[in-house]
């Protein structure tokens, strides 16, 4: 067994299940969080998606269709996905399976 590889995921875990409990001990007594925390809460989730779109979409070629039309379409159909059935999951295993079926099989 690869010890060093069961000593890394195990501090990960550990360094992970931290930082996500860590709100919870520091707002424990509080009924009301801060007013930064509720604003950081409301923002932030937009910000990460912008970003994300952003480093999905950074090397996109626009020299051939095949470069550009699959993450459009598939990007389309996640926001459509979405405003229509309000599930994230759906809007994800949707465009992720239709980018999928666009680059194996119609771009290729």
């Amino acid at each position: 067994m690869n010890w060093y590889a069961v000593i890394a995921i195990a501090i990960s875990a550990l360094v992970t299940v931290s930082l996500r409990a860590v709100p919870f001990v520091a707002f424990r007594g509080n009924k009301q969080l801060p007013a930064f925390v509720d604003y950081l809460g409301k923002t932030l989730p937009y910000a990460i998606m912008g970003m994300l779109v952003i480093f999905c979409l950074k090397s996109t070629s626009f020299a051939l269709t095949r470069g550009w039309a699959p993450q459009l379409i598939a990007g389309a159909l996640v926001v459509v996905t979405y405003v229509w059935k309000k599930s994230t999951i759906l809007s994800i295993v949707a465009g992720t399976a239709c980018y999928m079926v666009l680059i194996q099989i119609v771009f290729r």
